[in-house]
């Protein structure tokens, strides 16, 4: 579920060439904060990516809401209540 995530966050993805041949300026619309810049549009995909993974991974691990994406809802429901065990 976590590659489905990536990889349909990654089609939403809006690339840049900057002036003056700078480079490539990546970003997420969907995922608020997430980009990146390389040399070539190869580059920037990859970092891109790289950016987004993080971004996934801290966002899980500090239980931040995660957009869905193509209807992949990464975020887990919250219990209040711990089950007991018989």
């Amino acid at each position: 579920m976590l590659t489905e995530y990536i990889e349909a966050a990654m089609r939403k993805a809006k690339y840049e060439l900057l002036d003056d041949g700078e480079g490539y300026f990546g970003r997420i619309p969907p995922c608020r904060g997430v980009w990146g810049n390389a040399d070539t549009l190869e580059e920037c995909r990859d970092d891109l990516r790289d950016a987004l993974e993080s971004w996934v991974l801290v966002g899980l691990r500090l239980g931040h809401t995660l957009p869905v994406i193509d209807r992949i809802n990464l975020n887990g429901r919250k219990t209040s209540r711990k089950r007991k065990v018989a």
